[in-house]
């Protein structure tokens, strides 16, 4: 494809199968997402309807995105040459062009101006030929309309004209070749620039390895990375890429997972830990059980949803189609009116060769390459960009949608807490020392399946603190449990459960209990034989980075939301410790959607932070759903940006990342509609020669390719 013509060609050449419910095609990755209301309509339909239109395709897998990159590597390689030629045969073509004229002269200019026409225009011809036959109108047939005009023109007078030799009426050779090679020049740098655009999908797939080291039938074995399956068990040495998805079976070493989270610093992995395919071990070898392998594990849902955001269409984009659907029959209507109105109102002898040579301009700078690539080439380098971060979008559209944000709303548990209570407070109410306390505290709740038992126990064994199994333990759901250790009897639980097992609650335990749960801490009473013994303080502890991060929102002009589905004081403690103003708490997950409904009706543009089941809804109802990747895979799949690190700055980063490409899509947008409101005009009055046409019109492209690439430096 060559233009945004093509685009809309191909749209509708899919569009109309019987059962394609959707298609969208992208210039810039030269690729189409098809979307079908059932089974019926199979790949070959579809490719064949686009081989109808005038075009190949094939169904986009691992090894034909691998050999798409190859073509596209020797097509950079073909431009270049024939740009090179091209010059080379320029230069000639110049310098006989100044010198006197005579039938060698003139002669040779032929033969060298036909090789040009030849070899370096043989892609245009051979592109607008095809296109004629299918009925379309391209860039390439205003470029081959151009240059041929200004070819046959001059080979005709050679031919023809008495007074050829005299110089009586001028050759437009030098034009027609400096069109072609110009242009030549243009489409060498733009493949180039596109194919550095489109590497992001590329780099992922290099990252995993060919091979793994099984163990089967107590042999160890390398086989191809297609013959892994579930369940094998697969040895990493230290320095290798990890091949598939896993679980840690055997040895300890840590981990370099920057090319999927974005964090820099290696991860510990022991027996019971998840290992990631494609992720670096850097230290000690390991066995691990292999989980998910091919198009299930982490690195192909990554490339996955990252092609799928470089095909997606924004809204941008599809105005620009649309312009472009009408743009190119009305520039040969307007080369055809000032051709015939500069050689019917034209001046001079040779007002017909100066009315074709601005017919020839017009149709040269009018080509509206560059507003097919204004679009799709900032939004494959923006996606590119937070791919390299742990940040990943799912459609382009949320570029734009990001860019109106004005309310960013953040789930507490798990998203800016980290979703594991920990102790942090222990309050002696006895002479027992704390690791006697704990000792018997972490007895009892041993037996518990509860999150607060399970802090305490973890808090014991950070520790080193040893502790036996209860005789006899009775758990109360939500209020407490009970438990026999020796000849003691173990209480542990809220104040009301103590309370109403006769076990006195002073006021200034009360006055302890208060303090906690005004912290946002919950309060874990212990009590041995009726007697109070201590109070554990228990709480969801902030991620790190999470007040840096909601400052740093702040400063965007966003307003920060808590929702949270928590009592009021645990989330107004987490609120006021980040500086938070709005808390809603108390809410269920449909009611979370209802908030996030009622701030959309208010005219806010929301974005929905969270990471769990509970989220879902919300996420959905968003305009914007940001699911961390340490979150649940539905979160993950609602949300419409993933941050795979789980870090809560990844949120700044997407949100900056999102305006600064939304800003090249306008910038590329704004300069490819203001070169042809300009350009064309100049060219119809005669202000511009077709060679100065042509090179404005290759520069337009390149500049919309490189502003987009200048997105790989943003940080």
């Amino acid at each position: 494809m060559t233009c945004a013509s093509c685009v809309r060609r191909v749209e509708a050449a899919v569009s109309n199968i019987e059962g394609v419910r959707s298609t969208r095609v992208n210039l810039a990755s030269e690729c189409a997402t098809v979307t079908t209301k059932d089974d019926s309509v199979s790949s070959d339909t579809i490719i064949a309807a686009i081989r109808a239109a005038g075009y190949e395709a094939e169904p986009i897998r691992q090894e034909s995105i691998i050999r798409q990159k190859d073509e596209q590597i020797r097509t950079v390689r073909g431009w270049k040459l024939r740009w090179m030629i091209g010059a080379g045969l320029c230069i000639p073509i110049m310098l006989l062009s100044m010198s006197s004229a005579g039938t060698g002269v003139t002669l040779g200019i032929l033969v060298l101006a036909t090789l040009v026409q030849g070899y370096v225009g043989y892609p245009f011809y051979v592109s607008a030929g095809r296109a004629v036959r299918h009925g379309n109108l391209t860039m390439d047939t205003l470029i081959v309309l151009g240059a041929s005009a200004a070819y046959l023109y001059s080979v005709g007078v050679l031919l023809f004209s008495p007074m050829n030799h005299s110089g009586a009426h001028a050759l437009y050779f030098d034009s027609s070749v400096m069109i072609l090679t110009l242009i030549s020049v243009g489409k060498y740098l733009e493949t180039r620039a596109r194919y550095r655009a489109s590497s992001a999908v590329e780099q992922l797939l290099s990252l995993s390895p060919k091979t793994a080291r099984v163990l089967r039938d107590g042999k160890e074995m390398e086989i191809p990375m297609e013959a892994v399956r579930p369940g094998d068990r697969i040895r990493v040495r230290p320095g290798e890429r990890i091949p598939v998805d896993g679980i840690v079976r055997e040895g300890r070493s840590t981990v370099d997972e920057s090319m999927m989270t974005g964090e820099s610093l290696p991860v510990e992995k022991k027996p019971g830990d998840e290992v990631i395919g494609a992720t670096i071990n850097l230290s000690g070898a390991f066995v691990f059980e292999a989980v998910k392998v091919g198009e299930e594990t982490a690195l192909q849902q990554i490339v996955e949803w990252v092609r799928r955001a470089q095909e997606s269409k924004a809204d941008f984009q599809r105005l620009a189609d649309t312009v472009s659907a009408y743009f190119i029959p009305a520039m040969m209507l307007v080369a055809a009116i000032t051709f015939l109105g500069g050689w019917y109102w034209g001046n001079g002898e040779d007002r017909f060769a100066h009315a074709l040579m601005n017919a020839v301009s017009v149709l040269v700078i009018a080509c509206p390459c560059a507003l097919g690539l204004a679009t799709p080439t900032a939004v494959m380098v923006g996606t590119g960009k937070g791919a390299e971060r742990g940040i990943l979008f799912k459609e382009s559209t949320t570029f734009e949608t990001v860019g109106k944000l004005t309310t960013i709303v953040f789930d507490k548990t798990g998203t800016l807490t980290q979703g594991k209570p920990i102790v942090t407070d222990i309050i002696l109410l006895s002479p027992m020392k704390e690791e006697e306390i704990l000792a018997i505290a972490a007895a009892v709740e041993s037996v518990s399946t509860h999150p607060l038992a399970a802090a305490i126990v973890e808090k014991a064994k950070e520790r080193n603190i040893r502790y036996p199994i209860p005789e006899q333990f009775e758990e109360f759901s939500g209020r407490g449990v009970k438990a026999l250790l020796g000849s003691q009897t173990i209480r542990i639980g809220t104040a009301e459960f103590l309370d109403k097992n006769e076990t006195p609650i002073s006021e200034s335990i009360r006055t302890s209990v208060n303090a906690l749960r005004q912290a946002g801490k919950t309060a874990v009473l212990c009590a041995i034989d009726r007697k109070m013994a201590a109070i554990f303080g228990i709480a969801d502890t902030l991620k790190e980075h999470a007040e840096e991060a909601v400052c740093a929102l702040r400063s965007l002009g966003l307003e920060i939301i808590l929702l949270s589905g928590d009592a009021k004081e645990t989330a107004q403690a987490v609120a006021r410790s980040l500086g938070i103003e709005k808390v809603i708490a108390g809410v269920s997950p449909q009611e979370k959607a209802a908030v996030i409904a009622r701030l959309k009706a208010e005219g806010q543009c929301v974005a929905m932070v969270g990471d769990g089941i509970n989220d879902a809804p919300a996420l959905a109802e968003a305009n914007v759903g940001i699911a961390l990747g340490a979150g649940t895979d539905i979160a993950l799949e609602t949300g419409s940006i993933v941050l795979m690190s789980g870090d809560l700055r990844g949120v700044v980063e997407a949100i900056r990342l999102s305006r600064i490409t939304l800003r090249k899509i306008k910038q590329n947008l704004f300069w490819a509609f203001f070169y042809n409101l300009c350009a064309v005009p100049a060219a119809a009055l005669g202000r511009l020669n077709p060679m100065i046409a042509a090179g404005a019109m290759a520069l337009s492209s390149v500049t919309v390719v490189t502003n987009s690439l200048r997105l790989k430096y943003h940080r």
